[in-house]
Order: structure tokens, then C-alpha cells, then sequence
């Protein structure tokens, strides 16, 4: 059976939502930290390896850190300058280094639980007008306002871990203890 693309569903822009609905997204990046260690919990190094679809379960760990990283700097930019233009990464370069492909998912966790707890704690301090603000995205030249900034990385927290969560139900048999 073929991994899906969206095990979690496709992305679905969300703009002019309401304080319920945002308050909804921000307890998502909350728990999302929880709910990735969750999802790796007990996997051996072997499995950490398994692929889904282009990366391993050990890749997406490491590239949802290194989204977010990028994603509160530019939270950062969009509310202390005028819209401004972010640096665009190559993502699959980023996988691809040794660090994501070899290296160890505790310390992502931990910086995603540190990082998280950032970010949350600064959407919670932004007013309804700060969200409105934007920055612009070099490649493809959209301005991306925070508002549907954060309902995209609340999206990309289900995303991953739903990835993760897929191999370990359609693929049991490679996650059966020893």
C-alpha cells in the first residue's frame, strides 16, 4: 500500500477566521511537540529509518523542527518590520545534510518543545491587527499574512506526525517489538 500525500488531509488556506478559531489553531502548536514524541515513542533507531515516501520517520522529525525554526523568525520579521521579504529554504537540501538523515531526534524534540513554547507564548500576546501583518515570499511572491501563516503550521504539526502515525498503523509489522 502507497503511503498517501496528505495522510492528516490536504491543506486548506484559512484567512479570515475568528478569535475561537485562532485560539484552536495555537493550543494545535501547543500540543504538537507531545504529539510528535508521541508518535516516535519507543521506535528503534532501524525504524526511526523507515521511509515515507521521499524521507524517514528520523527526516520528518528533523524537518518539522527546522520549519518551525524558520516559521517563528519570520513571525518575528512580519511583526518588527513592513512586510518583509523572508529567505526561502530548500527544504529537501536541509533533509537531506547528515545531521536529519544520521542524526539522533532528541535534541529536535527538545528544541521543538522549547521553540513551541516560544511561539505560543507569542501568539498569545498578538492583537487581532498584528495576525493582519505579512511577509512576502520570495519565490513565489505572495504576501502570506500570520494569520494564515499560523493556520498553515497548525496544519504542518498534523501533517508530519500523521505521516509517522500512518507508518506505524499500514506498516505494523516493521513496528512489532523484537
Amino acid at each position: 500500500m502507497e503511503a498517501p500525500q496528505h495522510p492528516a488531509g490536504p491543506f486548506v488556506p484559512e484567512e479570515n477566521y475568528d478569535q475561537s478559531r485562532r485560539s484552536e489553531l495555537i493550543a494545535e502548536i501547543e500540543r504538537a511537540p507531545g504529539l510528535l514524541r508521541q508518535a516516535v515513542a519507543g521506535l528503534s533507531e532501524q525504524q526511526l529509518d523507515t521511509p515515507y515516501r521521499n524521507w524517514t520517520i528520523r527526516q520528518i522529525v528533523h524537518h518539522i523542527v527546522d520549519s518551525h525554526v524558520n516559521s517563528y523568525v519570520r513571525f518575528k520579521w512580519a511583526l518588527t518590520e513592513e512586510t518583509p521579504t523572508i529567505k526561502a529554504y530548500h527544504e529537501g537540501l536541509w533533509a537531506a545534510l547528515p545531521d536529519s538523515r544520521q542524526g539522533a531526534i532528541a535534541p529536535p524534540l527538545l528544541l521543538m518543545e522549547g521553540l513551541h513554547q516560544r511561539l505560543v507564548q507569542l501568539l498569545r500576546s498578538m492583537t487581532p491587527e498584528q495576525f493582519t501583518r505579512s511577509f512576502l515570499h520570495p519565490e513565489s511572491g505572495q504576501h502570506i499574512s500570520l494569520s494564515s501563516a499560523l493556520c498553515y503550521y497548525a496544519w504542518h504539526c498534523r501533517h508530519h506526525t500523521g505521516q509517522i502515525l500512518w507508518l506505524r498503523e499500514n506498516k505494523r509489522q516493521l513496528f512489532l517489538p523484537n
